[in-house]
């Protein structure tokens, strides 16, 4: 009984030093998974894929990219997956640490990594790569049948929406529009995203150009460098807009108003993780955009999921 209690005040001590929220329920679900799996799961479309695997009930914890299913929001949150702490996940004892490649820093992946429960999951944004990340985690958590079987759909789906959409494009000869993606659109050099990027292979699976294909990665732009990239599309994430104020405010921005895209309004939000985070649901993401880049092609949406619900 001593024992427990000591337990139980160094894990609450533990959680509150590093400000998680919700340290009770974080610790009662903790005592739950004694004797049994306990997962934390790091990376929103990871942590998509383990509750697409049935091992929703087992998570213990997730990071604040763990959006989808809403359900995981209710979850003890370890912070955002870039910036973790070590202490706060450790303290849970858990079985099973499922982790994006993009999860840092690096001296907190070190300390996980000597645990022996930590499996880092690689995040290729393509068909293949999205079937390889969901083989992995179903390794990981020793359910490889059960992960072939999804990896094997969401791929199918995946594939055959990007053959329909390029077959369309060639049939009908449709011009690809230039498309912009932006974060932190609210400052005076937002940051874009170039190639390489999940947004970049988005972009042109869903029939566009990205307006800024010159550079690697992501790079804060000025405003005349956007105006000169000339997207004829704009998109960003749904936070991103509401951070800023409003559709309205952002049309109103001399460098937005004097591009195509602002001046034929073409200009819309996105849910980042659904569109970007290449997890389940990423043929039917696919699908969806191109209609927004290309409003007549009418391209069919993948059959409905139980993971579009975040059902397993």
């Amino acid at each position: 009984m001593q024992s427990c209690q000591i337990k139980r005040r160094h894990f609450l001590a533990g959680a509150a030093a590093l400000g998680l929220a919700g340290a009770r329920p974080f610790a009662a679900r903790a005592a739950q998974a004694t004797g049994q799996e306990a997962i934390i799961s790091i990376g929103g479309s990871v942590s998509e894929i383990v509750v697409a695997l049935g091992r929703h009930d087992r998570l213990v914890a997730v990071d604040t990219t763990s959006r989808f299913p809403e359900k995981l929001t209710k979850l003890p949150q370890l912070g955002y997956m870039r910036n973790l702490a070590a202490e706060g996940i450790l303290s849970l004892n858990p079985t099973h640490i499922i982790a994006s490649e993009h999860a840092g820093p690096a001296t907190t992946m070190a300390q996980l990594r000597e645990t022996g429960v930590l499996s880092v999951i690689p995040d290729q944004p393509s068909p293949d790569g999205l079937a390889d990340k969901i083989l992995k985690v179903g390794q990981a958590l020793d359910i490889e049948e059960k992960a072939r079987i999804l990896a094997k759909t969401v791929r199918s789906d995946f594939v055959e929406t990007r053959d329909r959409i390029k077959e369309t494009l060639a049939r009908t000869g449709a011009d690809r529009p230039r498309v912009a993606f932006l974060h932190n659109i609210g400052q005076a050099s937002p940051l874009a995203s170039g190639r390489d990027t999940a947004a970049h292979t988005m972009i042109s699976l869903a029939g566009g150009t990205n307006a800024f294909n010159s550079f690697i990665s992501h790079k804060t732009v000025s405003p005349e460098a956007l105006i000169q990239a000339a997207p004829d599309i704009l998109i960003m994430g749904g936070r991103s807009i509401e951070r800023f104020g409003g559709m309205d405010s952002l049309r109103a921005l001399p460098h937005v108003a004097a591009t195509p895209a602002g001046k034929n309004r073409r200009i819309f939000t996105v849910d980042t993780l659904y569109t970007l985070g290449f997890g389940p649901r990423s043929g039917h993401a696919l699908a969806e955009l191109t209609n927004r880049f290309h409003p007549t092609l009418n391209i069919p949406v993948p059959p409905a999921r139980p993971w579009l619900d975040g059902l397993s």
